[in-house]
């Protein structure tokens, strides 16, 4: 495992909040494959510290990703990508959360948002006829 920390970056002027920001950040790594089941991730304390937010703050995101099955908290083991294999169901289900997180920042209303999805899939489907 690489250095999660290097990989985490927070832009304060994001209309998606920073707990958001660090929660899919950490998917899109596990998604990728650069975090594998079993690494352990940064202590709240010591990511918090690293990317210049509130342990409350990064303390939310990791029981978000928890929430999803992404990782496992284990108090004396820490918090570790969570051991099976990540379908693609979870992954995209966290780009969707992703997606509605920047919709609604944009302003978009939900029908807009969906219009949108809509149109991307008959993009691809077209692509691949």
């Amino acid at each position: 495992m690489g250095d999660v920390t290097a990989e985490i970056a927070v832009d304060p002027d994001s209309s998606v909040p920073p707990f958001e920001q660090v929660r899919t950040q950490i998917a899109d790594l596990i998604a990728a494959g650069r975090l594998l089941p079993g690494d352990r991730l940064p202590t709240v304390r010591a990511l918090a510290a690293d990317v210049g937010l509130a342990s409350n703050t990064v303390a939310r995101a990791y029981k978000a990703l928890e929430a999803g099955g992404l990782v496992e908290a284990h108090s004396r083991a820490g918090t570790r990508v969570a051991n099976g294999q990540h379908t693609a169901e979870v992954a995209l289900a966290t780009l969707a959360t992703s997606f509605a997180t920047a919709a609604h920042g944009a302003g978009l209303s939900e029908a807009r948002a969906l219009d949108l999805v809509r149109a991307a899939l008959r993009a691809q489907s077209s692509r691949s006829d």
